[in-house]
């Protein structure tokens, strides 16, 4: 499993807000110059934070961005997942209940739902508040 752009970005963005959260909004320009991100990419990935409820927005010109709840109540693998969709290793893992025809009889289903375990427990492992503190 290979975390694009997006993924990578949205985490970055997201300790971005974190570090800077005093209630007040961050418009796009910031982040975009701080964190070295094209406008337009920002844009396609705070839509996908926003539209997950993980950041509020604010329009005007005052407006901008911050987070929905403290920086403790997020994980790197909620952030991840909004901006990814599914970090599932293989297709069939990728709903939440495997409709594979080959499920019953797979001799590498158990391999491929421990990878995803693993996966998931170390991404959701880490709080936006962790990134503060290192």
């Amino acid at each position: 499993m290979k975390i694009s752009t997006k993924g990578r970005y949205a985490l970055r963005i997201m300790i971005y807000l974190a570090r800077h959260d005093t209630g007040e909004h961050i418009s796009l320009k910031e982040i975009s110059e701080s964190e070295d991100i094209s406008i337009k990419y920002l844009e396609n990935i705070i839509s996908k934070l926003y539209k997950n409820g993980l950041v509020v927005s604010l329009r005007g010109a005052c407006g901008g961005y911050r987070l929905a709840k403290s920086a403790s109540q997020y994980t790197a693998g909620e952030i991840i997942r909004a901006a990814e969709g599914s970090i599932a290793p293989i297709a069939c893992l990728e709903d939440e209940i495997n409709l594979c025809p080959r499920n019953k009889e797979c001799a590498t289903i158990k391999f491929w739902e421990g990878l995803y375990g693993a996966m998931n427990d170390y991404i959701d492992s880490f709080s936006l508040e962790k990134f503060i503190e290192q």
